[in-house]
């Protein structure tokens, strides 16, 4: 399935609020992407940030499946949204 960049981007806003009800998700991603509370709440439409949420999720395949079953999203869904959100349509492995 094919996901729309505007629904990848209401996905990726739900994973960052998902992240944002556990103080350990939120510190990991915060530390991860070098964001501070301040500059999220100022790029929530950046897709570059949201891009960013759905590639931290990624990176944990524990975290990743219980972000879906918390959000009610099949496994795959983040990486629908990560092709759907500009500069996530290519992956680099270098």
């Amino acid at each position: 399935m094919t996901m729309t960049r505007d629904s990848a981007e209401a996905f990726a806003a739900q994973v960052l609020g998902w992240l944002a009800e556990d103080n350990g998700r939120i510190g990991a991603f915060l530390g991860w992407s070098g964001e501070s509370p301040a500059s999220l709440r100022t790029r929530l439409s950046d897709p570059g940030l949201l891009l960013a949420v759905i590639e931290f999720l990624m990176l944990d395949e524990a975290m990743l499946l219980e972000a879906c079953a918390a959000l009610e999203v099949r496994p795959e869904t983040p990486m629908q949204a990560r092709a759907a959100l500009p500069g996530g349509e290519t992956v680099h492995w270098t």
